[in-house]
């Protein structure tokens, strides 16, 4: 059955938080992915990360909501629309009530500040709070921290949050798929984060699939 689609015609809206954790590549790759698959897409983009993406990647992002939205918009081949953003305090955006927020959230890549702020609760800006709301709705949300090593304060709150019905992924990429540069390395984990989600995409096979065969996020 064909997923259902809002009355601005896209499906389902996903939530995705990118914090100043390394790896900005993973969570503006996801957005792409997103938009590919016809989903609406939430944005929040932490002040950190915005220096993140300007170090790690080949351009800057601003900051005001409005225009993040449109240039996000252009980098992903969006639909008008379909990319919303919300600044650190919009405290009336959607994702900070539980009767507004998303069926899913991923914060990709989710810092150990982050980490820790959801972990116990802290809810001192909009990426914490959505996340909280996650929580206590029972909605999905997807942490995909890059940090190593791990202390053992990093993996206590963890654990505090996969008891919590949140889903840790790590951003590490596996290589049984023989990538060819660092693009295949990114959608290995995006692949999984969208398994997650149970959404379909074409960035890789599963395990045990033919190479370019099409993976079927109904059954990840």
């Amino acid at each position: 059955m064909a997923e259902a689609k809002s009355d601005k015609g896209f499906k389902a809206a996903v939530t995705v938080a990118i914090t100043g954790a390394s790896g900005a590549q993973y969570g503006l790759r996801l957005i792409e992915a997103l938009v590919a698959a016809e989903h609406e897409v939430w944005v929040m983009v932490s002040k950190a990360a915005h220096l993140v993406i300007a170090t790690e990647t080949d351009r800057e992002l601003p900051a005001r909501p409005e225009r993040l939205a449109q240039a996000l918009t252009e980098r992903s081949a969006a639909a008008p629309g379909q990319i919303r953003c919300f600044g650190r305090e919009d405290w009336m955006a959607p994702v900070a009530s539980g009767s507004g927020a998303s069926s899913a959230m991923v914060i990709c890549p989710c810092s150990t500040g982050t980490l820790s702020a959801v972990a116990t609760g802290a809810s001192n800006n909009l990426i914490e709070r959505a996340a909280d709301v996650a929580l206590k709705e029972r909605r999905n949300l997807i942490l995909v921290p890059r940090e190593t090593p791990l202390s053992a304060i990093h993996l206590e709150h963890m654990l505090a949050l996969s008891r919590l019905g949140a889903v840790i992924l790590p951003a590490a990429p596996g290589f049984y798929h023989r990538p060819q540069g660092i693009d295949d390395l990114i959608d290995f984990i995006v692949a999984r984060i969208l398994n997650q989600l149970r959404i379909d995409h074409r960035l890789m096979p599963r395990w045990g699939e033919p190479q370019g065969e099409e993976s079927d996020g109904e059954n990840a």
